[in-house]
Formats: structure tokens, sequence, C-alpha cells
């Protein structure tokens, strides 16, 4: 087989993604090379840029104001008194294997919740974990096993539940690019197609729980801890002197309880984030939470936490809409038919892995979905796949590799809280466990759904 474009611009966008271009930059060069390539000219592949930057507005409008509304519920005070809580109980009950479990369960409800419930992403990890450290280090626990459950819940719920960023995930960009790539996904159950991958996750955290680092693990008690903790229960939302400031923190509470109520309910209904997200924040503005002087700035810091995962994703969309214009996707998928010569299982294996592959390069699956969806879809088609597979298939593969990935935020935000005192390495103790634990029962149980659906 020739040398194809689609396969060309892949290979330099995943080369200079992995040798640490920015993944914009790479995506632009690899797409800007593949419409060459395939003789579109400068003017056509601009054009054919353009238009997938369109159609990924609106999810970059979206990831914009549920950063804003991350923002408002930080300004609460809500994760805060979560850490204070935790650690008054840890105090009052001692050290008992009870809870340690209950902390264990109260990250991953806290990682779930931060996708869709509460959707503030990564937002909740800064302001949570560290106040905790004094407790992980009193319990002797291992801080790549904090790693392992915060990254769980990270990934499993967006890839699982189409709410908050698994409606992102799933309808807004999966299935509306499976949709455009030739399937009728009008009656596809999302949940039911990553049922079985979501089972491999699970997997993936019990092993990590009771096998993999159960074992005590010491870890110097620096400064930072205390500074930490005395941060969370000293402060006005565990307060024991001020009591004006208690009381007004409980509203704060009470209020942020409110918004995310409020959200979470208008998504529902209107099956918009966008419009979610902005009657959340009206409630904090409207409450007086969020200072009507101050709303410019919690705004602007809300654009700030999630615009560089929005141009990324804004990007990708511009990628694949010139690889569709360059009309070398078909000649690829003729070719690797030919070259798994129907064999679904080989194949299904063979595109789970490439999955990997990419996403570790770009590190946002949200972002290599519209490239594989592209690449995968008339793949599927030609050797049979039925269209339930055919998105357990991309699905899998999109989230294969955002654990695990150096670049992404599944990694870089448990680093981020873990890392304050200098005693938790990124690759060794954040990438590496998670790799481990959730790559490989990933590609497993994706293979298995991609075989039995």
């Amino acid at each position: 087989m020739t040398i194809n474009a689609v396969l060309l611009a892949v290979v330099i966008m995943l080369g200079l993604s992995l040798a640490r271009v920015h993944v914009v930059l790479s995506l632009l060069i690899g797409a800007m090379a593949g419409g060459l390539i395939a003789g579109l000219g400068m003017t056509d592949t601009l054009n054919a840029f353009q238009e997938g930057i369109r159609n990924g507005a609106q999810i970059a409008l979206s990831y914009a104001l549920l950063g804003a509304f991350a923002v408002a519920i930080a300004h609460s005070g809500l994760p805060q008194s979560l850490a204070g809580a935790v650690i008054k109980r840890i105090d009052a009950g001692g050290t008992s294997g009870m809870i340690k479990y209950m902390l264990f369960a109260g990250l991953v409800m806290m990682s779930c919740f931060s996708q869709n419930l509460i959707p503030i992403h990564i937002a909740f990890i800064p302001l949570l974990v560290p106040p905790l450290l004094l407790a992980f280090n009193r319990m002797h626990i291992d801080r790549r096993l904090i790693a392992c459950l915060i990254t769980f819940g990270l990934v499993t719920t967006y890839m699982f539940i189409p709410y908050g960023f698994g409606d992102i995930y799933l309808n807004q960009i999966m299935l509306k690019n499976v949709g455009e790539a030739g399937i009728d996904v009008s009656n596809i159950s999302v949940t039911k197609a990553m049922a079985i991958p979501a089972v491999g996750m699970f997997v993936g955290l019990l092993t990590a729980i009771f096998i993999s680092y159960r074992k005590p693990r010491q870890y110097q008690q620096l400064t930072v801890d205390k500074e930490a903790r005395d941060a969370v229960v000293e402060g006005d939302a565990l307060s024991k002197t001020a009591a004006e400031a208690q009381k007004q923190s409980k509203l704060k509470t009470l209020v942020a309880l409110a918004a995310i109520v409020t959200a979470f309910v208008v998504q529902l209904y209107t099956d918009s984030l966008l419009l979610g997200s902005m009657f959340g924040f009206g409630v904090f503005m409207a409450t007086g939470v969020v200072k009507w002087r101050d709303a410019d700035t919690v705004f602007n810091d809300g654009i700030k936490l999630m615009a560089m995962i929005g141009f990324i994703m804004i990007t990708a969309q511009g990628f694949a809409e010139v690889m569709k214009a360059t009309e070398q996707i078909q000649p690829l998928v003729d070719g690797a038919t030919s070259l798994f010569a129907g064999n679904k299982a080989i194949a299904a294996f063979i595109m789970l892995l490439l999955g990997l592959i990419v996403t570790m390069g770009i590190g946002s699956s949200f972002s290599t979905i519209p490239i594989l969806a592209a690449i995968y879809v008339p793949l599927c088609i030609s050797l049979g796949f039925s269209p339930l597979a055919t998105v357990a298939i991309i699905g899998t593969a999109g989230a294969l590799g955002d654990a695990g990935s150096p670049a992404s935020d599944s990694t870089l935000g448990p680093t981020s809280g873990l890392n304050v005192d200098g005693q938790h390495d990124h690759i060794k103790d954040s990438v590496i466990p998670t790799f481990l634990h959730y790559n490989i029962p990933l590609l497993l149980f994706g293979w298995i759904a991609a075989m039995v659906l």
C-alpha cells in the first residue's frame, strides 16, 4: 500500500506529541501535512480545518462555563469543608481500617462526582488532597494507591455515565462523530456499549487496593502537611472561635449544594451541559456567594482552568475534518481490511492498541475521538462489527491511554495534589501505576466488548 495521507498525518501528529511539541501545534502541523500530501492545497486544507473548528465551538464553550462553575464551587469553600470533615473524623476515630476504607470511598466518590454531579473536573484535587496528606501519612497509605483511586473516578465516570463530562465525551463528541461517519446512533445506548470496559476499570481499581498497594508506605511528616491541615481545620470552614465565619461557611456550603442540584436538574431536563453550568453559576451570583464585583474574576479563572482542554478539542475537530477532506480514509480502510483478512478479533485488538498510542501522545481522550471515529467507523462497517460494538471500540480506544499518559489531566491532576511536599514523583508514582492498573484491563475488556456486542 502506498503512503496514505491520513496515516502519515497521524504519524506526524503523534511523533510531535511524543517529542513534547505542544499538542495544539502537533495537531495543526499534522493536519496541514496530511492536507498538502493529499493534494488539497493550502487554501482547501485551511478551509477544512476551519470548518472542523466551528464544529467544536459548542464543546469548548461548555468547557469554559464548566470551568467557571468549578471555580465558583471552590469559592464557596465546599471542597475545603469536605477535607476538614474527614480530618475531624480521623482525629475522633483513630486510624482504624474502617476509617481508611471510608476515606478511599470518599476519594473515589468525589472523583466520580467531579465528572457529572459536581462537574469541576480536576479542580477539586489541589483543594481537597493537600489537606488530607497528614491523614494519609498518619495511616501509612501508599500515595500510588491514592493516584489510582482518583484516576479511576476521573476516567470511568466520563466513559460510562452520560452526564456532565460524560455527556460531552459520549454524546456530544463520540456519538456525534460516529453518526457523521456513517452509523445511525439514534437507538444506541452508550451506557450498554461501555459497560464491559467500565468493568475492566473496576477490576484495575480492586487490584490496586487489595493487591498492589495494600502494604503500608512511610512518608516524612513535612511542614507542608501541618500547614495544609491548619488551613482547613483552623480556617473559616471549621473555626471554633469565629462563630460568624462558621455560620457563613455553612450558608455557602448549602448554596453550593443548591447550585449543584440546579445544574444537574437543568442539564437533565434540557440535555444541555452548557445551560446546566450557566444556571448553576447563576445560583452563586443570585445568592451573593460570588459577589457581583468578583464575578469577572471567578469567570475568567474558570475559563483559564479549562481553556487548554477546549483548545485541544477544537483543534482535534479541525484535524479530523481535514482527514475527511483528503478522501483517503476509505483507501486506508480498504488496505487495513485486506491486511486483517476479515479477522475481527485481530482488527479489534489493533484498533484498541492504536487508540492507546494516539491518546498517550495527545494526552486527551476527548481530543482523540474525532480522529479515531473518522477512520474506525468505515473500518468497523467493512469488517462487520455491530453499531454497538463499533461505539464500544471507539469509546474504549479513546479512553485508553488517558490513564497513564504523562500529559493527561487524569495523571497530572493527582500529582498536583499528592506532590505538594515533594514526595510523589509524577512518572513513577502516578503515570506508571495508573497505566498498569487501567490500560491493561481496559484493553482486555474493551476487546471482549467488541467481540460480544
